[in-house]
Parts: structure tokens; sequence; C-alpha cells
């Protein structure tokens, strides 16, 4: 059986109600919450993973309800997790905790934590120094693969700026939990309902993403398990995440037979079908989303999720990518082939120099494991911070 397209992708479902009855009717909130609790299982059962806060439990005064739904998914996830498909990766769930001490833990949570925290599943990031929202969002986005927006105003806002910066796809939902122009349902109806505004959210197949938006704008009569069939569509239908190439691509250069069989027959096998990115090269020969090849070339690498820089044939432009992908913070593997003469500073970056004999499973073994070594690679240079 084929693995479900959102194995291991992280998830962010974030979002509030509104504290009054008058944007936010108890059934309609009563409705969203059974909406997250079934695509929360949904995503569990095809091996997705997640990012969820840690915090208190929040409710409005006028009916009781939560006014989040961290909590929530959290018992989604408890209650599913006998139903994970075997190989699932671990953890889970970052779970993001916004305290040093665990004294806002609500006590009807606190043995579903207690049998969380302690296991594989969960891996906990506390960001307690942050006195910023801003800065704990920050934090999620950059854990996050997918942000779902249900509900919220300006927070949910922000972080869908973060995570269309970064190229991850954004889906609002249009639950009837905050004024209509607010959060994920302005989102919705200002950007996902429209045509040329729409791909700005995620790109799919099968359908453009303004289409996908109108197939996920639900009628009262369409029940909580169709609407998490629909939206479960949709996600299963997004674009992976891009992996760019920096390469030598002038089929003129005496080293451009090897570049070129490098990637095919390394590289791409690797980084998309084992790791699931879709390996993108801006040759000229794909359909042009703006007007000139090198707004073409850094709009992509901008919102990529990687960068795979191989500076075989010392091409300036390939520097200049390079330069642009490690001053941006992505996360970037340098390669070149070996007997390359390479300049001070790429030398003592630690990258990959590949060669062209030897068995091509085994130079994929090597590739993978560099992959494995500088995956998570911290920035050349450290941001400090003026203000926490």
């Amino acid at each position: 059986m084929s693995r479900s397209r959102l194995f291991g992708r992280r998830i962010h479902i974030s979002g509030s109600i509104s504290p009054g009855l008058e944007a936010a009717p108890t059934a309609a909130v009563e409705q969203t919450r059974a909406l997250v609790t079934e695509l929360v299982g949904e995503l569990v059962r095809c091996g997705a993973t997640f990012v969820v806060p840690v915090d208190a439990e929040k409710f409005r005064a006028v009916d009781s309800m939560p006014i989040c739904f961290d909590w929530l998914i959290w018992q989604a996830i408890y209650a599913n997790l006998g139903c994970r498909p075997a190989g699932a990766p671990n953890p889970l769930a970052i779970a993001v905790q916004h305290h040093k001490t665990e004294d806002q833990i609500p006590a009807e949570f606190e043995r579903l934590w207690d049998g969380l925290r302690t296991s594989d599943h969960i891996q906990i990031e506390n960001v307690s120094h942050w006195n910023m929202n801003s800065k704990r969002m920050e934090a999620q986005a950059g854990w996050g693969d997918v942000l779902i927006a249900v509900g919220g105003s300006d927070g949910v806002m922000y972080l869908a700026n973060l995570y269309h910066d970064a190229g991850k796809p954004v889906v609002p939902l249009n639950a009837a939990v905050t004024p209509a122009n607010t959060g994920a349902r302005r989102l919705f109806s200002d950007i996902g309902l429209s045509s040329a505004y729409a791909p700005r959210l995620f790109r799919a197949t099968h359908r453009s993403a303004h289409s996908w938006v109108n197939h996920i704008n639900f009628t009262a009569r369409q029940s909580v398990g169709e609407r998490a069939a629909a939206i479960m569509e949709l996600l299963q239908a997004l674009e992976r995440p891009r992996a760019f190439a920096v390469r030598l691509l002038n089929p003129e250069h005496e080293d451009f037979t090897d570049v070129q069989s490098f990637f095919e027959t390394i590289v791409q096998p690797v980084i998309e079908d084992e790791l699931g990115y879709t390996l993108t090269v801006v040759d000229g020969r794909q359909p042009y989303e703006h007007a000139r090849i090198d707004q073409e070339i850094f709009a992509k690498l901008h919102r990529s999720s990687v960068v795979l820089a191989d500076v075989t044939g010392m091409r300036p432009n390939c520097f200049l990518e390079l330069g642009y992908a490690l001053g941006r913070e992505l996360p970037t593997i340098v390669t070149a082939r070996k007997g390359s003469s390479l300049p001070f500073d790429i030398y003592t970056f630690a990258g990959l120099l590949w060669e062209t004999n030897g068995s091509v499973e085994g130079r994929r073994r090597i590739f993978r494991e560099h992959w494995e070594a500088v995956k998570n690679r911290p920035p050349l240079v450290q941001a400090e911070s003026l203000v926490s």
C-alpha cells in the first residue's frame, strides 16, 4: 500500500473563536470543534505529524466554550495513537511550550499530557524566553510544513504571512467562528476566492488553488464528515515542498555531462522518491510565473524548503544564488565534483565532493549520509535579538 502524500508532513492547525455569540454562535463553534477533531484523526491515520502549542485553556464567558483549539487537538492526537500507520515518524508532534513550568496545564488534561510528554511521540520545544507572541509564532512556523487556519484574527494573519514567506502552504477554513473580515475567513474570501490571488495560499494538483478553495467553501447542508473528507482531499493534493537546484545548466560547458548525470542518477531519486521534495530547476523550459528569468529564479529560491547548490564549473550565477540561500538561512547542501578547485569560503564549508565512478547505490548512500549530517546545520550567523 502506497504512503499518503501527507506522511511525515508537519501540520499546524491554528486559530481561535470570537468571544461573542453574534460572530460565533455556540452551534457553529461546536460544529467547528467536531470538524477539527475529525480532521486530526484523519491526519494521524495517514501518518502526518503536528505542531501544537502547550498553554493554558481559556474560555469565553457567554457559553464556557474554549477559545482556542490546542487542547482539542491534543485530545484527538492521543485518542488516535493506535491508528498510526506502520513506520510513521516520530516525533508525532512538536509541543511548543509557552511557559517554563507546567503550572498552566489544565487539570483535566494533566493525565493526557503526562502520557504524551514522557513518550517518544512528543518533542517539547520551550519558547518561554520570548515574551512576544510574534516570536513564539515564528518558532511555530519554523517547525510547521502546512498551516490550516481556523478563525482567529491578527495572530492568524501573522502566521499566514510567515508560512507564505517560507513557501509553505496556507489552507484557510471559512468556519463561522469569527467575523467574516478577520483571520482565516478574511484569507478565505479576500485571497482564496480570487482566481488571481489564490495561488499565493498554496499550489496543488488536479485543480487550481481557486478551484480548491471553492471546493472547501462548505454549505450548511454538508456534514462534518463530508467537510473533513474534502479538506483531506485538498491536503493530499498539495504540492510537495520545493528543493531548489543551483547548478551548471549550460550544455556546452565541459562539466555539464557529469553534473547532469549526478543530478539525474543520484540527487533526484533521493530528494524526490525518498525524501518527498520536488526538485526545482529553472532552466527556461518550465512555464514562467514571472516576467524575467532572474525574477523566476530568485522568487522560487526564496520560497524553497531546501537548496542543493552544486558549484562544479565555478559559475558566477551559482555563487550568487548560493549566497542568497545562505543569507536567507535556508537548509543548504553544497556539492562539487571531486577535484574541483574551490575558493576558500566554499572549501571550508562542509560539502560533498562527489565522484563519477562507483555503484549508483553506493553513491546514493554517500549522498543520503551527507544529507543527514548537514540538514540541520545552523546558519552561518546566529541572530542575536536586542529585546526578548
